[in-house]
């Protein structure tokens, strides 16, 4: 991974608001989709894939490729947008979002996606796959790296903290988990359902190496991303506060939006605003 400069910074913002319109774009044509939390990871999600993983499009199956599970499947929007201006498919598949027999369907599936390296959808598998995933690296001798974005609802599942628990235990430093701290779940905001207090601390407490960062203001995030990227002796855990809906405005914080589809009008006015400069909460 190459140090940033400003001219980095201001590309990756660029990138990240050509994929929020991707998102909204796919999720108005689909009349269905996960466009809150796709628009709350864009930031992160652009950073990795045009900045801090080595991948190659050309050959998506390399062995020496830096792997990601998101394992907040449903957001797959973001996903699909950042594969495709990455050159991992045409941009016109976007369009088929989760249409019968199209290559992106409402849950990332590796058998049907290039560049996906886990098929998710039932939430809180993601970070056990991602100890797998860098256990074989280490058994391999192979420096891949492995991230893994978990919503903060998702955090509620049991199988994360076994996996949690169980990382620093396996030496698996070449690990990052990122959970995208937008505050809502599915059925309303995390704080009301099952809070998460003292947050930093659980991870820590395990063995995590634990980064905390703006989602949304770009230097930060990819200083956060090199930060874990270059830790040795621990997993490291990115708690990334984030806003949902991010960008477009009737979405920011409103979990209606959690599932939905943008009309035609929503989505004029939500590319309309997504052409407004937005860095830094």
């Amino acid at each position: 991974m190459r140090a940033y400069t400003k001219q980095d910074i201001t590309q990756l913002e660029a990138k990240a608001k050509i994929i929020r319109k991707h998102i909204i774009q796919m999720t108005n044509k689909a009349a269905a989709g996960h466009p809150g939390g796709s628009l709350s990871a864009a930031d992160i999600v652009t950073a990795l894939y045009f900045h801090v993983m080595q991948v190659d499009p050309e050959n998506p199956k390399w062995a020496d490729r830096d792997r990601f599970i998101l394992s907040k499947g449903h957001a797959c929007p973001v996903w699909y947008a950042a594969l495709a201006e990455k050159g991992y498919f045409s941009l016109s598949h976007l369009d088929t979002l989760r249409k019968h027999h199209s290559i992106l369907q409402g849950h990332p599936d590796m058998k049907k996606t290039p560049g996906i390296d886990m098929t998710s959808g039932s939430l809180g598998q993601g970070l056990s796959a991602g100890v797998g995933m860098a256990l074989a690296a280490k058994a391999k001798k192979q420096d891949y790296r492995v991230y893994v974005m978990l919503g903060d609802g998702e955090i509620q599942e049991g199988p994360v903290w076994e996996a949690a628990m169980s990382a620093p235990a396996l030496g698996t430093d070449n690990l990052t988990a990122i959970v995208d701290y937008n505050h809502f779940q599915s059925c309303g905001a995390v704080e009301d359902i099952l809070p998460l207090p003292q947050f930093r601390q659980r991870w820590e407490s395990f063995g995590w190496n634990v980064v905390e960062i703006n989602g949304h203001c770009m230097e930060d995030v990819v200083c956060g991303l090199e930060i874990a990227a270059r830790f040795r002796g621990a997993p490291t855990c990115v708690i990334a506060h984030t806003v949902k809906g991010k960008g477009v405005s009737y979405m920011e914080n409103n979990n209606a939006w959690h599932q939905g589809k943008p009309t035609d009008e929503q989505y004029a006015t939500a590319v309309k605003e997504l052409e407004v400069e937005r860095v830094c909460l």
